[in-house]
Parts: structure tokens; C-alpha cells; sequence
């Protein structure tokens, strides 16, 4: 035989292409060539391969006088990265009739190090997704990306330690073999950035401005001088959400994976995503010659947390518009655009000026006045509108930091957050309508679960016209007096809910 195939896989986006690896090996001049729109790392592949080969005992395609073609295919699809270095390595073997086993339904991705073992490579998740979706029984990966490739069902994931392993396994005369990896079970544990809200000092009213945000989905912003736990609340703030859910952990993983930011082999927890204000507009919405997800979407199912908020570039602030609006990321480039998932609730934090004293009777602001008024105009109105509460965090007296007395645990607080999300539920499925939390409910939708008495409508006109609320902020207030009347096991809303929800619109003083 001087041609074979087999197959392999390229993450893309969020997704994965399945790719045909094809060799044909014919007399003439040795000569090594790789086609298939490859990049410089699928080039290198082709030393890789044939180091990893002459480790194993095998002859190595530069060690013969013959002229070797290696195709990946589809041919107009750019291929990235060292994913297909094992693909590659067992089409020339067979090829060459160093080997022989059945390809079909078998998918290979790995990289090859120069001795024969296999490296750990990222997007194996939809890789193993779109194998099975394409009939795949088997797929083969680096025993690293095992757990990973475990979590799909209904298709063998085998982890590869070495290429003569895998070798030895696919041959039939042989009886070595290597088991299928066990389906990864998931099993809750606590984030390592979790801070619990009895560590937190006081800050009543910021806790309680957290537990709506993360009872309905809300966006919050926190504002107040330096060192008053602003940042502590923030990652509190995790450890209020429910766990994610069988689907929304394959999802969350794939997005990670694909984007390698994956720390460990499954995102069991809501991903916290805190990217530093310098950080610049395609880190955090994505993007790139070849699109790939920023901040926002890593922090989809989870949080965005956006620390002195102001000191983001104003181009960086202002892309945040999208997708605090519709969940998803839209982003357009000459070869086309593609939407990222973007369902996340924003957290951010600021002072109330540069220096963080502004409005301190016990501090001197040393800020100018035109400082202040561009460290304000960082915010835009829309964005504004876009963040559902605002929460004021003053100093703590030192009397309060003193005390031993411990605030609420985040289990308790935690509960009554499942029980008001369980609550939209059962609401939005009696109405059949799909479900999404609060602070995501449609118009029309809103208007049959959150329908206001007379008395109470006409009080709420009345602070609506007082403050000039715009529109998407008149709907936003519903909203969040919809979250508490939930949280407050009320069915109906209630002047108090509507009177609570309009204390958390923005106040002159932050901005």
C-alpha cells in the first residue's frame, strides 16, 4: 500500500471540523511535503512525526529514498496547531505498511515530542462532541485531555501516553491494549477564589444589592472609596450562584478549551473572569485574524468582574453595550462574522473619583474638578441603563471591623437565591414560556409575569417621571422588583418591591 487515510479533527470557533488526513508515497527523490492550507506549526509536524517515528523502532520517512505527500483535507480550511501530529504519523505508517489496523469510525488528535509521547492539546471537547455527532465509535487523545474527551457520552475516548502504545494497541496481533477512559464523573467543589460573606464586615446593604443580582441575573455596581471591600464582596459574589448544570459544564468547558484557558480537565463552578483595566477591547469581546472569544465570553454561564471600572479605555466600556444587552457578542471581520455566547452578569467597582476621596468628610480629594468630571464621563448613559442595581459601599467603622460577631454565611443567603430562581421557574413555565431569569425576560413576557396592581403603577409613574427614567430603564426597575418580590415570596409585586428597586438606580454621587 503507498496511500492511506485516516482522521483527525480541528477545533474551529466554538465548534470542530472533522479533517482527512490522506498520504500517498511513490518512488523518486525523498522529499516531505505537507499541503491542506497548513500553518507553520502543522508544517513542523512533519519533523515531529518523523522523530517520534525513528524513536519507536520504525523507519523514519527521511530515513527512505521515496517522495511523500501528506493532505489534509478539507483542502480550503485553514489547519492550526499540532493537533494532527499522531493523525499524520499513523496515515504515513500505514502508508509505508509499517502498520496495519481499520480506521474507519477512529479519530486520532495529539501532538507528538520527538521521543514518541503524546502532549496534551486544547479543544478537545467539541473535537470529542463532533466525533460522536459524525459516527465516530472511538477517539484517541493525550492522556492529559482524557478527563476531558470522558465527559461525552456515547463514544470511547481512549488517553494516549506514546505513539508505540497506541501502536500496540491497534494492532490486532498484539494482545496489549488500552482501556476506554472511564466517563468523568462531576463532582461539585468549592471555587478557589470563593470568599465567604461572613468574612465581610458589614456592608448590609451591599450584601443584599448581591443577593438580588444573583437571584434574577442582574447586573451590579458597586461604588465607594478604596478599601472598603468593594473587591471582596465582588468575589463573595461566586459563591451565591447555583452550580452550573450537566449541558451548561460542557458548554462553559468547550469555550474554555477552545480558547486554552482551560485550567483543569472540567469547569465544574460559573467561571469568574476578572481581566485587568488595561486590557484592551479584543481581550475582552474576542476577535483576532481568526476570531477567538475574549473575557466576556469565558465569563459566559458565570461573572464578569470589572474592577475600577472607569479606568477601562472608554472604547473598552463602550463594546460592553451588545452583549449586556442581548447575551451574545457579534463580532465582523473580512472573511465574515460569527456570534459568541456573552450570558454573563457584569460586577464592577469604582471610586467616586481618581484619587477615591471625593465626598470623604475625613479625606481631602486632591482631584481637580475636571479629573472628576472625566473620571464620570468614563460611564456613558447606555451603559448606565445597562446595570441593573447600584450599590453605595462606605467606609466600615473600626468598631465594626473589631467585633466577632459573624454576618450571614453564603449557604443561607445561597438558598433563598435557588429558591427565587426556582420560583421564575415554575412561573415562566405556567405561562409556557421559555426560561431565562429576570433581568433577561423579554417585554412581552415581562408584562404577563410582572403585571402591576393600579395603585402600585401609579406610584411607580410617578418616581419614573421623577427621575426621567428612560425606557430600558423603566422595564429594568419592573425587573428588579420582580427579583424581589421573588426573594420575598410574593407573587404579586408590591409598592415596597417597586420603592426598593428604584433606591438601586444610579445616584448623582457615583456618577
Amino acid at each position: 500500500m503507498s496511500f492511506a487515510r485516516v482522521y483527525s479533527a480541528q477545533p474551529s470557533l466554538l465548534g470542530s471540523h472533522i479533517i482527512t488526513v490522506e498520504t500517498d508515497i511513490t518512488k523518486g527523490l525523498n522529499s516531505f511535503s505537507v499541503v491542506g492550507l497548513a500553518d507553520k506549526a502543522v508544517e513542523e509536524s512533519r519533523d515531529r512525526m518523523a522523530a517520534a517515528i525513528k524513536n519507536c523502532g520504525l523507519t523514519s520517512p527521511k530515513q527512505q529514498n521515496k517522495k511523500t505527500v501528506i493532505a489534509l483535507a478539507p483542502a480550503d480550511l485553514k489547519k492550526e496547531g499540532p493537533l494532527f501530529d499522531v493523525a499524520m504519523a499513523l496515515s504515513y505508517l500505514l502508508a509505508a505498511e509499517e502498520c496495519d489496523f481499520d480506521v474507519e469510525k477512529r479519530l486520532f488528535v495529539g501532538e507528538l515530542s520527538l521521543n514518541g509521547n503524546l502532549r496534551p492539546v486544547k479543544g478537545i471537547l467539541p473535537i470529542v462532541k463532533e466525533a460522536k455527532d459524525k459516527g465516530f465509535k472511538e477517539v484517541y487523545v493525550p492522556k492529559d485531555n482524557a478527563a476531558e474527551a470522558g465527559l461525552i457520552q456515547g463514544i470511547d475516548a481512549f488517553g494516549v501516553e506514546t505513539l508505540e502504545s497506541l501502536l500496540e494497541h491497534l494492532d490486532k496481533n498484539t494482545k496489549k491494549s488500552i482501556l476506554p477512559t472511564p466517563k468523568t464523573k462531576i463532582v461539585s467543589k468549592k471555587s478557589k477564589i470563593f470568599t465567604d460573606m461572613s468574612e465581610i464586615k458589614g456592608q448590609e446593604g451591599a450584601k443584599r444589592g448581591l443577593e438580588i443580582a444573583a437571584a434574577g441575573g442582574h447586573n451590579i455596581a458597586m461604588w465607594g472609596p478604596p478599601g472598603t471591600g468593594k473587591t471582596m464582596l465582588a468575589r463573595a459574589f461566586i459563591g451565591l450562584l447555583p452550580e452550573l448544570s450537566y449541558e451548561e459544564i460542557l458548554e462553559v468547558t468547550s469555550i474554555h478549551s477552545v480558547a486554552g484557558a482551560l485550567s483543569e480537565p472540567l469547569m465544574i463552578n460559573a467561571p469568574f473572569r476578572s481581566p485587568h483595566h488595561s486590557a484592551s477591547s479584543v481581550a475582552i469581546v474576542g476577535g483576532g485574524t481568526i476570531p477567538k472569544p475574549g473575557e466576556i465570553t469565558l465569563a459566559h454561564r458565570g461573572v464578569l468582574f470589572l474592577d475600577e471600572f472607569p479606568e477601562f479605555n472608554r472604547q473598552v466600556i463602550e463594546t460592553l453595550r451588545q452583549p449586556l444587552e442581548d447575551k451574545v457578542i457579534s463580532i465582523s471581520r473580512a472573511r465574515g462574522s460569527i456570534n459568541f455566547p456573552a450570558d454573563f452578569i457584569l460586577v464592577a467597582t469604582m471610586n467616586p473619583c481618581p484619587c477615591g476621596n471625593y465626598g470623604n468628610n475625613d479625606k481631602v480629594c486632591i482631584c481637580s474638578p475636571s479629573a472628576i468630571v472625566r473620571y464620570k464621563r468614563k460611564i456613558s448613559g447606555p451603559i448606565m441603563d445597562r446595570i441593573d442595581v447600584w450599590i453605595e459601599v462606605p467606609h466600615v467603622g473600626y468598631k465594626m471591623l473589631e467585633t466577632k460577631e459573624e454576618g450571614e454565611h453564603t449557604e443561607d443567603i445561597k438558598k433563598r437565591v435557588l429558591s427565587a430562581r426556582e420560583k421564575q421557574k415554575l412561573r415562566l413555565k405556567s405561562f409556557d414560556i421559555p426560561f431565562s431569569l429576570n433581568a433577561s425576560l423579554s417585554g412581552k413576557s415581562l408584562k404577563k409575569v410582572a403585571e402591576l396592581n393600579n395603585e402600585v403603577a401609579d406610584r411607580f409613574r410617578q418616581h419614573a417621571e421623577a427621575l426621567s427614567l428612560s425606557p430600558r430603564a423603566y422595564h429594568k426597575v419592573i425587573k428588579l422588583a420582580r427579583t424581589i418580590a421573588d426573594l420575598d415570596n410574593q407573587e404579586e409585586i408590591k409598592e415596597k418591591h417597586i420603592l426598593e428597586a428604584v433606591g438601586y438606580r444610579p445616584k448623582e454621587e457615583a456618577l
